[in-house]
């Protein structure tokens, strides 16, 4: 019963659960992140969290359902010249301007002077990072996803890209490499033995 009534949801008021569950996911990707990231007796840091909420909910969600239409509409399809196209398009003009985006607004809500830091220290990393995962993302969700369902999809494989990115914006460079390293110190104990696998 709840399958078929959630389905009409989505058709009815697509803008809104698709905006709705991307902010959320979104979110869920910071609060993962830093409860990753977390020290014993270390809170996580809600008002960042409520920051990637308000990034994601009044900026990234709307951008990516208004993007991601306007991208069916202009290169209507599922032939594999017009896929190609639309993860082309996504790439070289969606990307830039979400992680500019996320990286202005991040600054902007935590009241940094210099509103553009994050974005001139981290953009490449960042978007050159974004090209091994976004473009896999992209192309799964042109040809296997419904046009009323794909901010949805994006948000869904956007929770790990806000594992990253957040963790990037928090404390990383941009780069997986950057994200490895952490990931690689905290297999190390504190007598400084590597943990057993």
């Amino acid at each position: 019963m709840a399958g078929p009534l959630l389905r009409s949801g989505v058709r009815r008021f697509p803008w809104l659960c698709n905006v709705l569950l991307y902010g959320s996911l979104f979110s869920a990707g910071d609060a993962a992140q830093q409860l990753l990231r977390r020290r014993p007796g270390q809170e996580p840091d809600w008002a960042q969290t409520r920051h990637v909420a308000l990034v994601a909910l009044s900026f990234h969600g709307n951008f990516n359902y208004v993007w991601l239409r306007g991208l069916e509409r202009a290169l209507p399809g599922r032939a594999p010249g017009v896929v190609l196209a639309k993860v082309l398009c996504d790439q070289l003009v969606g990307a830039p301007v979400a992680i500019l985006a996320f990286y202005t607004g991040m600054s902007i809500l935590q009241g940094k002077e210099n509103i553009f830091s994050d974005c001139k220290k981290k953009f490449w990393n960042t978007y050159k990072t974004g090209l091994m995962y976004w473009p896999f993302v992209q192309l799964s969700n042109f040809v296997l996803v419904p046009v009323y369902l794909r901010t949805a999809y994006t948000g869904l494989c956007g929770f790990l890209w806000a594992i990253f990115i957040c963790f990037s914006q928090q404390s990383g460079d941009g780069t997986a490499k950057s994200a490895f390293r952490w990931f690689q110190k905290e297999k190390v104990n504190a007598d400084g033995e590597p943990s057993e696998k």
